[in-house]
């Protein structure tokens, strides 16, 4: 389509400036709907995406190369992907001041830059590196802007039992939240339109029973908060696909903090930071009182989480001790078994028939992988 031909209500893509939406939040929240409706008005999700699966039948709208590279910086930092540590933020952020990963990130950008000027990036490990990619974002001359989904934390704690088959327990899963929604609103902070325009262009943040209940008027009030054209000017037929996409039975777990029988300040503190982060989500209610009050909030959970950690010593010593008896366990029946083989000469071994051999390896408990 040429520009004489093109729609009116069409953008040119040449006439756009360059933006990177980052759809930031846990996992389980939303993320993945909302970066679905964007790609389908018209944003671009770097391809290849990672592959719908039952837990996620829509898909996921996440590139595949932030997931590995997110896995890889996590791995190297020793920080889980919901883990509940503050510290955690300091190992993250250490590796996302390397200049060597902010020219990888910018470099990347760059070569899909050729494909659409405004971008979607979202993936549930995006917040331990907001830092990182907004550094790289701005300098290939884009513009970072951040949307931040908010799901009641019973309802993620629940769908990440289900679906990740999560055995850390509801306690831990409902801290990880805490830590990382109370760290990506700071992280985002500086985005704050007028704050450092050298930080960003914006940040949203996004209930997700609202963008199933009414996604029309979420999205809309997202486009024209953070200048996305793509979302400003949107076709009817792009409005059509998101109706057959949107699913109101996508929010297949519910529940209430009362169901996870927390520890009571732990209980006390997340409700607290659900209740302040709806607040953000209205119209003019992110504001400094706000920020103060989750300065505070974060505070607290810091203090709450060092308790914690400095009179559980003596479990995290047990449960070393059991680790290391069980490895030592298996290497000695491992080393058990091949023992028992070598009494067999190599050339007696290798006149019995494979499938003798098969039967044997099955008896002593042992797969062709182990060997």
């Amino acid at each position: 389509m040429t520009g004489t031909d093109r729609a009116p209500d069409e953008i040119d893509p040449e006439g756009v400036p360059r933006k990177v939406l980052f759809v930031a939040g846990a996992g389980r929240s939303g993320t993945s709907t909302l970066s679905g409706i964007l790609s389908l008005l018209g944003m671009h999700v770097p391809k290849p995406e990672v592959a719908a699966d039952a837990s996620n039948p829509k898909g996921f709208g996440e590139p595949q190369w932030a997931v590995e590279l997110h896995d890889r910086l996590l791995a190297e930092a020793g920080v889980q992907v919901s883990d509940s540590r503050p510290s955690a933020w300091f190992e993250t952020g250490r590796i996302a001041t390397r200049e060597p990963a902010r020219i990888r990130v910018a470099d990347w950008l760059e070569g899909h830059f050729a494909e659409h000027p405004e971008l979607v990036v979202k993936d549930p490990r995006l917040s331990w590196f907001l830092g990182l990619w907004r550094v790289a974002a701005i300098r290939t001359g884009a513009t970072p802007v951040f949307a931040t989904m908010l799901r009641p934390p019973a309802e993620v704690v629940g769908s990440k039992q289900k679906y990740y088959q999560n055995k850390l327990g509801s306690a831990h899963l409902a801290a990880s939240w805490l830590n990382m929604l109370l760290h990506t609103e700071r992280a985002t902070r500086d985005s704050i339109a007028g704050v450092d325009p050298h930080a960003g262009g914006g940040r949203v943040f996004v209930r997700y029973a609202d963008l199933l209940d009414d996604w029309v008027k979420t999205t809309m009030a997202l486009g024209h908060a953070l200048d996305v054209q793509s979302v400003i000017h949107t076709r009817s037929d792009q409005i059509r696909e998101v109706h057959r996409f949107i699913d109101p039975s996508l929010r297949r777990v519910t529940g209430t903090l009362d169901d996870l029988a927390l520890p009571p300040r732990l209980h006390e503190l997340t409700a607290e930071t659900w209740e302040q982060l709806n607040l953000l989500a209205d119209e003019g209610g992110d504001t400094p009182a706000a920020h103060q009050t989750f300065d505070q909030l974060r505070e607290a959970y810091t203090s709450l989480y060092e308790e914690s950690e400095a009179i559980s010593k003596s479990s995290v010593v047990a449960a070393r001790i059991a680790q290391a008896r069980e490895s030592a366990a298996a290497a000695q029946d491992h080393a058990h078994e091949r023992s028992i083989s070598d009494l067999v000469p190599h050339e007696v071994r290798a006149k019995i028939p494979p499938s003798v051999r098969k039967g044997v390896r099955k008896a002593l408990g042992r797969t062709r992988d182990q060997q």
